[in-house]
This record gives C-alpha cells, structure tokens and sequence, in this order.
C-alpha cells in the first residue's frame, strides 16, 4: 500500500497477546501496544487531530507556529506533525523528561524550551503556562492545547477504540490505561461503555498524581513528583472526563519500572514506564478475572527514549530503583501459589 504521507500511516496498531507476562492470571491480555505508529506513541494519534482541528477552524495558517505544553511525547508527535505540514513548532517540556525525548524534537526540526517540573501548574515557570506565554508573543502563534481541547479525546473515539472493538470482535472485558490528558481514557471508555456498559474501565496512576485522589473524593488533593513520565497530573485536565471509569489504581514509580523491563524481557516488546504503570494496574484486576475473559492493556510508547533512564542499570541503582514483589504485591497480581 502507498500512503500519501507519514501521518496517513498513524493507527490501526497491533493487539498483541500477552504470554509469559500474565501466566499468573486467568484471563487473555492484549496489548495495544502504540509504538507502531511513525512518532513511536500514541500521542501521533491526537496530534494529527490537533492539526487538523486548528487547520480546520482557521486558526492555523500554512507557515504558522505551533506551541504545546507536552511531557514529551506529544511534543514529538506535533514535531513530527508539523514537519510533514510546513510548521514551527515550539515544544515547552519540564526537566523531569528524558533526554531522548528531546533530541526527537529536534531531529523533526522542533524547537525545544526546558521548564521546571517542581512548580504548581500556575507557576509562571510551569510548563503550561511558559508556552501560553511563548504563544502570547509570538504573532499568530496558536497553541495545540491538548488539555483543552476536544479533539483530543474525540480522536480515540473515532480511531483507537474502534480498532479495539474491531480487533477484539467486540468481546472485551476490562481495558486499562493511564489518565495524563485523558484524551485516550476519555475517547475509549466512551465508546466501549456505549456498546458494552459491562466492560470494566480501570485507571492506572502514579503515585504523585492528583487525578486518583480527585476521582476517589472529589477533592483535588497535593501533587509530588514522580519519575514516570507521560501519565498523572497536578490538575485535573478539560479533556479528561471519568464519567465511564470504574475504578483506579496507584502504582509507584519502582513498580512501574520493574514491569517495563519485564515486559521488554518477557515478551520482547520494548516499552516505556508508562506501560509498567498500566500493566501493573491490570494484573491487579485480571487475577479476579475469569479465563473466558478479555482484557486489554495499552502500551503508549516506545522503551527507545528511556534507554538513559530506567533501561540504564546505573540510572536504577542512583535512583534507587531496585525493587522485587514482596509477597503483598505478589499477591495483588497473582504471582502466589
């Protein structure tokens, strides 16, 4: 097949089974593993529709800028994106993110502004608001908003929860994945809880994040720093809406890191710690899970723009990073006799 561009090959990414990683638990797991698409996330997905939305609706013109506050994946996607569109792109990422993510941004021809991670997000100094201010004074500059707007959401709606229920014939069970903007979880549980109102929707949050909190109590709560990257946040986003979700589950960062690398090594399937964040969540409810059943977890990145973190021995024992599942944990994802 001949496509006319690269962002025309973004989507219809592989369900992939899981097998050694979940022989401790009843049900099938699938993995949506999103590395497949150009950029190496899920993130292509909705920075396409971003584009298109603003292209659209005439606030982005041919030669324009494009500004984004992003934990970096969507900085790379929108790179990517505007590359391929003849776009400047501006990309405001805190500190806390990978190297490799950066150098990505470059290589499309990004242009890259470093923030602090340890700032609320109303701080000046946050990365929210440092590309609302880039966006300000640069004339005729539009910001991508991915936490505003709903062409986030409405992308995974239309594109990777259809390809959900068409990979999975329609029986799924439980989906799970991370919050961070919610345009996924938002999109997906929409669609799957109008076709199926039984299928299970569970959240997958680091320790840190405020979104586990504000859903359990309604009450926003205090945010810390995590080292995860792409999931969690210090507020609660526009596009996020949890009407659909049932329950979510924190998982910390040792946690997260020690699944990502399972699963590398396990299923060969190089993978980012968001992924381990996700994983872990969703061996916790597929051990009260029937064999009959179906779950699918989402993969959102590729491991390739972690290789100096967490994939880096060195990187885990200065981290402090080095964690085994004591019998508790060993429990909570099936791994007890």
């Amino acid at each position: 097949m001949i496509h006319d561009n690269i962002l025309d090959t973004i989507g219809d990414t592989p369900l992939i089974r899981l097998h050694r990683i979940s022989a401790h638990v009843p049900p099938t797991m699938l993995a949506k593993v999103e590395r497949f698409n150009p950029g190496a996330s899920i993130k292509d997905r909705a920075a396409k529709a971003l584009l298109e939305d603003m292209e659209r609706n005439g606030r982005l013109s041919p030669g324009g800028t494009v500004v984004e506050g992003s934990s970096g994946n969507m900085g790379v996607g929108l790179a990517m994106a505007c590359a391929q569109r003849g776009y400047r792109c501006i990309v405001v990422i805190p500190d806390k993110m990978s190297r490799e993510r950066t150098k990505m941004i470059r290589a499309f021809g990004g242009e890259v502004i470093i923030t602090r991670t340890d700032v609320p997000p109303d701080h000046p100094e946050s990365f929210l608001e440092t590309a609302r201010r880039i966006t300000r004074e640069i004339p005729g500059a539009v910001m991508a908003d991915q936490f505003c707007n709903q062409a986030n959401p409405e992308c995974h709606y239309r594109t990777t929860a259809e390809e959900l229920w068409r990979g999975t014939g329609g029986r799924l069970d439980a989906f799970v994945m991370g919050m961070g903007t919610g345009g996924t979880m938002s999109g997906v549980s929409r669609f799957l809880k109008e076709r199926d109102p039984a299928i299970r929707i569970i959240g997958a949050e680091p320790e840190g994040s405020i979104i586990k909190h504000f859903f359990d109590t309604g009450r926003e709560g205090e945010a810390w720093v995590y080292a995860v990257e792409g999931i969690g946040e210090d507020f609660i986003p526009e596009t996020l809406h949890m009407d659909h979700v049932d329950l979510m589950h924190y998982v910390s960062d040792a946690e997260s890191f020690y699944w990502a690398r399972r699963i590398c090594r396990e299923e060969g399937m190089l993978v980012g710690g968001s992924s381990g964040t996700i994983l872990a969540a969703g061996l916790r409810v597929a051990k009260d899970m029937r064999e009959d059943q179906t779950m699918v977890v989402v993969f959102p990145d590729s491991g390739e723009r972690y290789l100096s973190k967490f994939y880096d021995e060195d990187w885990m024992k200065e981290q402090g990073f080095v964690w085994e599942p004591g019998e508790e944990e060993r429990r909570a994802v099936g791994l007890s006799d």
